[in-house]
């Protein structure tokens, strides 16, 4: 069902019931474990996928920083907020990039 290098790769599927009573299949939930690494500055068009290579060169492994930073969607992490007073300094964001 997921491609083996899938953060859900080994989560077990289970049948479930939704609400109006209909059967679905479901990943379970997955338990995210402490994961050590380093504060990486997120610059300019970074996206966690280029970061990621860099990293480990394998760029669908941008989930292992999604995961060391509790961020459900990932893309939320490299995003820049756009700045509400142009006129304020740069704001300098920072995300935990594990170890390989």
């Amino acid at each position: 069902m997921f491609d083996s290098n899938s953060r859900y790769a080994k989560i077990p599927v289970v049948e479930v019931t939704t609400a109006k009573g209909a059967k679905a299949h479901a990943v379970k939930l997955r338990r995210l474990p402490y994961t050590p690494g380093n504060l990486t500055e997120v610059k300019g068009t970074d996206r966690l996928d280029l970061m990621a290579n860099r990293k480990y060169a394998d760029g669908t492994y941008f989930w292992h920083i999604a995961d060391a930073n509790t961020e459900l969607e990932a893309n939320r992490l490299a995003q820049r907020e756009p700045k509400e007073n142009p006129l304020s300094a740069e704001q300098t964001n920072f995300i935990l990039v594990p170890g390989s």
